[in-house]
């Protein structure tokens, strides 16, 4: 098979160790090329960018840029890229969130080369690939009506737990390491999808229907 006809594979994980594993796992499928390693959500959309892979692996818990809002950015621009969430653990808000947003499959890390190599060919030609804990938490979650703030990525959470605490979006800003402007962004989102008209009303909802829980 020549390098044209490979599969063009990118890693997006915030742990080296995590990356190093899974770069040794491609490196000897011959059907498979790794092009590029991202270290964060905002890193893989650059990256992609620059090498338009057909495939990404990625993981959802990410400082700065989360899995799921990266999947939603890639998708936008490369909708012929085909993307798996590969974590450590199944959520209900999580499996949903990153299929809605795009992702062709939903793996975990425990996952075996060979599983791996199959879903990577498999969503090349847009097959979905579910582990079977992702399977039953869609449907868990199609069997119960959706809670207040389940269409939050876990980004707009960690901005949420701190609007609580009454931080200012320049606060917030300092605290996760990113612009104010991209608080102001996901104070946006969250006053959208809670249906709350401000960040106090955001603040309340979130209390009431225990989304975050304020520090001590």
């Amino acid at each position: 098979m020549t390098e044209a006809e490979k599969i063009r594979v990118m890693i997006v994980d915030d742990h080296t160790i995590v990356r190093e594993g899974l770069t040794t796992l491609l490196e000897v499928h011959p059907e498979l090329d790794l092009v590029g390693e991202a270290t964060d959500g905002g890193n893989a959309i650059e990256l992609c960018d620059q090498l338009t892979p057909d495939v990404i692996l990625m993981d959802l818990m990410m400082p700065d840029v989360d899995g799921v809002t990266a999947i939603q950015t890639i998708m936008k621009s490369h909708p012929k890229t085909r993307i798996l969430a590969l974590t450590s653990f199944v959520e209900n808000e999580n499996v949903k969130a990153a299929l809605e947003a795009g992702a062709v499959g939903y793996l975990l890390k425990n996952i075996t080369a060979a599983e791996l190599a199959e879903a990577i060919i498999s969503a090349q030609i847009g097959k979905p690939s579910l582990a079977p804990e992702a399977a039953q938490a869609l449907i868990q979650s199609a069997s119960a009506p959706p809670a207040l703030g389940h269409d939050l990525t876990p980004r707009e959470f960690d901005v949420l737990n701190h609007l609580v605490e009454g931080l200012t979006n320049a606060e917030i800003a300092q605290l996760l390491g990113v612009k104010p402007s991209t608080v102001k962004n996901h104070i946006s989102n969250i006053l959208s999808k809670l249906g709350a008209a401000s960040r106090t009303k955001a603040a309340t909802l979130a209390l009431k229907h225990k989304l975050v829980r304020p520090s001590p």
